[in-house]
C-alpha cells in the first residue's frame, strides 16, 4: 500500500510523463540526461509569468538560461541520431522527422528541435496536474468512478486477445472515459488564460479593442457559464453525452482555439485516457484528507492532497 502527499505525488507524476514523452519522442533512455532535462522543464514553468527583466538572478533570466540549455541537449540527439544510417533510425517522433528532412525542405534541425521543445513543454505539467486533480475529482464521486471502471473492464473483457494492449479502436471506444477527460478539463483548466494579439480593430460590445493590442481570453469564463454548462461547478461527465458540437467548439477550449492551438492537445487526450485504463483495472485508491483546488495562478491545490493507493488483488 502506497501513500502519496502531492509535494511527494505531483513531482513524481510530472517526471514520469516527461520521460514517456521523451521515450516516444526521442526514445531517449539516459535517466541522468532525463532527470536533467526535467529540472530544466521545471524551472522554465516558475520562469513563465515572471517579470521580464532579462539580468543574472531573475526567475525570467534563469527561464532563458534554461530554454536554451534543453534545446541544446535535444539538439545534441538529433545531431547524434542524424548521423546514423537510414536503416538505424529508431520509429519515433525524431526518427521520422530526420526522414523527413531528406524531401520536405522546410524541415530544419531548428524547427525539429523547437516541434519537439513545444510538445514536450505543453505537456510537461498540464498531464500531470490534470491527472492529480482528476483522482481528486474520482475520489469524491464514486458513482463516476464505478462507471469509468465499468467501461474499462468491458474492453479488456471484449478483447479477442486477452494479452493485446490497448489499440486506437480500443481508445476511441472509450465514450465515458473522453466524457471524464472533458469535464476534468473544463473545471480544471490549468492557465489562467489565453495570450492573443488583434490583427484589426475589434468591436465588442460597444468597446473598440484597437489592432496590435494584447488580449487575454479567459476561458474559464466559458467553461462555467452557467447558461450553457447547466450546474457548472458541479463535476458531471454525464453533461456530454446532450451537448451539441457547436456549443462545444464555442465554449470549450482547454487547449486553445485556431491555429495556435496547443501542440499537444491530442497527446493529452490519449496520455489521459490510457493512464485511466491502466488506473481503474489495476489499482484502488482513497483520499485521505486536503484537495482543496487553488489558483495561483496555475490551478493547484493549496493545503495538499493525500492519497491512499491499493492494487487491486
Amino acid at each position: 500500500m502506497l501513500i502519496f502527499r502531492t509535494n511527494f505525488f505531483l513531482p513524481k507524476m510530472t517526471q514520469m510523463v516527461f520521460k514517456f514523452t521523451a521515450k516516444q519522442m526521442l526514445s531517449c533512455d539516459d535517466e541522468k540526461l532525463l532527470e536533467n532535462m526535467s529540472e530544466k522543464f521545471t524551472h522554465l514553468l516558475k520562469g513563465f509569468l515572471s517579470f521580464p527583466l532579462n539580468i543574472p538572478g531573475t526567475a525570467y533570466h534563469k527561464c532563458l538560461k534554461d530554454q536554451q540549455e534543453v534545446l541544446k541537449m535535444m539538439k545534441d540527439i538529433l545531431k547524434e541520431r542524424h548521423t546514423l544510417p537510414a536503416e538505424m533510425l529508431q520509429g519515433d517522433f525524431l526518427g521520422q522527422a530526420i526522414n523527413d528532412m531528406n524531401t520536405e525542405k522546410f524541415l530544419t534541425e531548428d524547427l525539429i528541435v523547437h516541434l519537439i521543445f513545444g510538445v514536450s513543454i505543453a505537456s510537461f505539467e498540464s498531464i500531470s496536474a490534470a491527472l492529480t486533480i482528476a483522482l481528486k475529482f474520482l475520489a469524491d464521486h464514486p458513482f463516476v468512478l464505478q462507471e469509468l471502471t465499468a467501461e474499462h473492464e468491458a474492453i479488456l473483457k471484449n478483447r479477442k486477445n486477452m494479452d493485446s494492449s490497448l489499440t486506437w479502436d480500443m481508445y476511441k471506444s472509450m465514450t465515458f472515459t473522453h466524457q471524464v477527460i472533458n469535464e476534468t478539463l473544463r473545471l480544471a483548466n490549468l492557465l489562467p488564460g489565453m495570450l492573443r494579439r488583434a490583427l484589426k480593430d475589434i468591436q465588442v460590445n460597444g468597446y473598440t479593442i484597437p489592432a496590435g493590442w494584447t488580449i487575454m481570453v479567459v476561458s474559464s469564463a466559458l467553461q462555467l457559464n452557467p447558461n450553457i454548462f447547466e450546474d457548472p461547478l458541479a463535476f458531471n461527465p454525464w453533461r456530454w453525452k446532450d451537448l451539441d458540437s457547436n456549443v462545444i467548439s464555442k465554449n470549450f477550449m482547454p487547449f486553445g482555439e485556431g491555429m495556435r492551438q496547443c501542440a499537444g492537445a491530442e497527446y493529452t487526450k490519449v496520455f489521459m485516457a490510457t493512464f485511466f485504463h491502466t488506473l481503474v483495472t489495476k489499482n484502488r485508491w482513497t483520499k485521505i484528507k486536503g484537495g482543496s483546488i487553488v489558483r495561483n495562478p496555475i490551478l493547484g491545490f493549496g493545503d495538499g492532497i493525500h492519497i491512499k493507493f491499493s492494487e487491486k488483488a
